[in-house]
């Protein structure tokens, strides 16, 4: 469906408007959340739109900070039932600007709808999508405070970003999943430990293919003490000029990212070889994940996300291998390496399992006015438009 040829039939129900929807907005999640099995399909479909509405607020250019930080705060006292939906659909909507898409602005004009289906989702589901998008909007938000083409100053910092626009998600993941499953809930310790390194491999591989674009719009999130000891200053940095100590930099950015996708198949291969779908939901991000990143790696001097955007026979051929090979952790291994082959990969030890506290184990949900100064962070930049939601 063309993000602009958006028609809501408000005859259909609330679920159906979200399988409506869900292909204008991400035809990625549009491909794997049918794989879920049913009775996840629709709290992940839920939660994907509701963090797609997070987006929207913070990436719509007509609002100022102080705006976007007012309607985020609104957003979760909505999920929270402290405010109706419909009222702030109604503020908000107005504000879009012809740079929001027409699917986008479509999905704010029936925030009620989506926010209904949550309401219906069971306990447990309901509080890991509200901490998810209330974490999600406080950190997005006070990352968008300093935007700059510097990057960020360490390899921690872009830890944070990654855990606030996708590793938050990982988490989410986790709780749905056991949540679904008793035998996958004797596994989520282990999931756990895993589970943000799992989207922070996504969101990273992102980062480094978009690294061009994200620059056209003012924003770097490449860490700059990588690049110091090459002596690169990132905000010098052109597209288009050979530079060997800038591809340095980046294969070592490559091999962490590509550790945390080995991270990514471990949380995976804790997924019971029986609930195959969600096995395939997972597998077909990190299969072109890190095909992606083997490109990057082949690709120095790139100046275009287009030019190391995986190939469709390979999207299809990852698809076709994943799923002959889905119920086997040994298969599912060695496809893996081969897909790996010639690309770095950081030493062991190098890649910490960043600790953050569990989304079922978060205390009351503070008092909404302070919701969002909460989260922990000393800086801020704008997001990336690339930011997998995993």
């Amino acid at each position: 469906m063309s993000p602009d040829a958006v028609q809501t039939d408000s005859s259909i129900s609330d679920e159906a408007y979200q399988e409506h929807i869900l292909p204008a907005v991400s035809r990625t999640f549009a491909l794997t959340i049918p794989e879920l099995p049913p009775a996840l399909r629709t709290s992940v479909t839920n939660a994907y739109l509701l963090c797609r509405i997070a987006d929207t607020i913070e990436d719509e250019p007509a609002l100022t900070p102080s705006a976007s930080l007012h309607f985020l705060q609104r957003f979760v006292a909505v999920l929270y039932g402290k405010e109706p939906a419909a009222a702030l659909a109604q503020d908000l909507g107005p504000q879009l600007s012809n740079q929001t898409l027409k699917a986008e602005a479509d999905l704010v004009a029936n925030m009620e709808r989506v926010v209904r289906v949550t309401n219906r989702l069971d306990g447990q589901q309901q509080i890991a999508i509200q901490r998810c998008v209330e974490v999600m909007c406080g950190g997005m938000h006070q990352f968008q405070q300093t935007a700059s083409l510097r990057g960020v100053p360490r390899l921690t910092d872009l830890d944070d970003y990654c855990y606030y626009v996708a590793g938050v998600v990982g988490q989410m993941l986790t709780e749905l999943f056991c949540g679904y499953s008793p035998e996958i809930a004797q596994q989520h310790a282990s999931m756990h430990e895993l589970d943000v390194s799992f989207a922070q491999g996504l969101q990273m591989t992102n980062i480094l293919k978009d690294v061009w674009e994200d620059r056209s719009r003012g924003a770097c999130w490449l860490p700059q003490e990588v690049f110091t000891p090459q002596g690169i200053d990132l905000g010098q940095l052109t597209p288009g000029r050979a530079d060997g100590r800038f591809d340095a930099a980046m294969r070592e950015l490559i091999g962490v990212a590509h550790a945390h996708l080995r991270n990514a198949l471990s949380f995976t291969l804790l997924i019971p070889a029986r609930e195959a779908g969600i096995r395939r939901f997972c597998l077909w991000a990190l299969g072109l994940a890190i095909l992606t990143l083997r490109r990057i790696a082949a690709t120095p001097g790139f100046t275009s996300g287009r030019q190391v955007k995986v190939k469709r026979s390979a999207v299809a051929l990852t698809r076709i291998s994943t799923n002959m090979t889905v119920r086997s952790d040994w298969m599912l291994e060695r496809l893996f390496d081969i897909a790996a082959r010639g690309v770095p990969l950081a030493p062991p030890g190098a890649v910490g399992r960043p600790s953050r506290p569990a989304l079922h184990a978060a205390a009351p949900a503070p008092e909404l006015s302070h919701a969002l100064r909460s989260v922990p962070l000393e800086r801020g930049a704008r997001r990336s438009k690339g930011r997998s939601a995993l």
